[in-house]
């Protein structure tokens, strides 16, 4: 049952009078308004609002998430700002229905340390200084290739419709569990033989980033977070059984979304 509600909220005008409205509305249906502890995070504002929650939540397996859209696209919030009155009664009632989202688990390893790190749409790895990236891409200990150009991105199933789009990746169905390595800019010559598309991954198999010819210092950019590593001896990446659960509508219907974000 759902009882404690944290609102994560854009700093703007429509986002923080929608925030107040809700709270209000929440309350007299007997929920309570939290900051921590939370059964269900709701994120106010567009996309990059959904993804500051998640983040902020560490990713948290254990309880819902949703969106309410103020922003433009909003793809990933599943409520109409007007429809806040129908969002509550679902609530009450327990209508929704949930979805579980892949996240990607990364490890990224340099000559003094390996960090873990997770994402919730993608990972895109380029030289620090943005010249020409070579890099030894293997996938579950098997070469792929030998990448050169400006960069890869690699996103989960969720994020294929994000960063990964503007590349020409695939847009992958969110209930499909994957990885998807998509080039960015990739050289081809007689001297570079790269992949010019993006190649879809299976749950569970592991991509293992090495970058080539002492060229080890990245910036890898983690859900549209820069960060910058020096002497990078390899980026490894993986979805397996990390989820999180968000409450999408009865009748929630992904290629209806794609249609309705991108092509009406």
């Amino acid at each position: 049952m759902i009882k404690n509600i944290c609102i994560y909220c854009n700093n703007d005008i429509k986002s923080n009078n929608l925030k107040k409205e809700l709270i209000k509305k929440l309350e007299n249906n007997k929920y309570k308004i939290v900051n921590e502890n939370e059964d269900l995070g709701v994120a106010i504002g567009g996309d990059g609002a959904f993804l500051r929650m998640i983040k902020k939540t560490n990713f948290n397996s254990e309880i819902y998430y949703i969106g309410i859209n103020t922003g433009t696209l909003g793809f990933a919030q599943e409520v109409r700002a007007e429809s806040i009155d129908d969002f509550i009664e679902k609530l009450n009632k327990n209508a929704y229905k949930t979805e579980n989202v892949s996240v990607l688990e990364i490890e990224i390893e340099t000559d003094s340390k390996k960090e873990s790190i997770f994402a919730l749409n993608d990972v895109t790895i380029r030289d620090s200084e943005l010249n020409t990236t070579k890099l030894l891409i293997e996938v579950d200990k098997h070469k792929l290739e030998k990448f050169v150009g400006d960069g890869i991105l690699v996103s989960t199933s969720f994020g294929s419709t994000a960063y990964n789009l503007s590349f020409g990746g695939s847009v992958i169905c969110n209930s499909l569990h994957t990885t998807q390595i998509t080039p960015i800019a990739p050289l081809n010559s007689k001297v570079y033989r790269n992949l010019l598309n993006s190649i879809v991954i299976p749950q569970d198999s592991i991509i293992e980033v090495m970058p080539e010819e002492n060229k080890d210092n990245l910036i890898v950019t983690i859900d549209g977070e820069n960060k910058f590593y020096d002497s990078v001896k390899k980026v490894t990446m993986f979805v397996k059984n990390k989820r999180i659960k968000m409450l999408r509508e009865q009748d929630y219907n992904f290629i209806d979304k794609v249609n309705e974000k991108f092509l009406k």
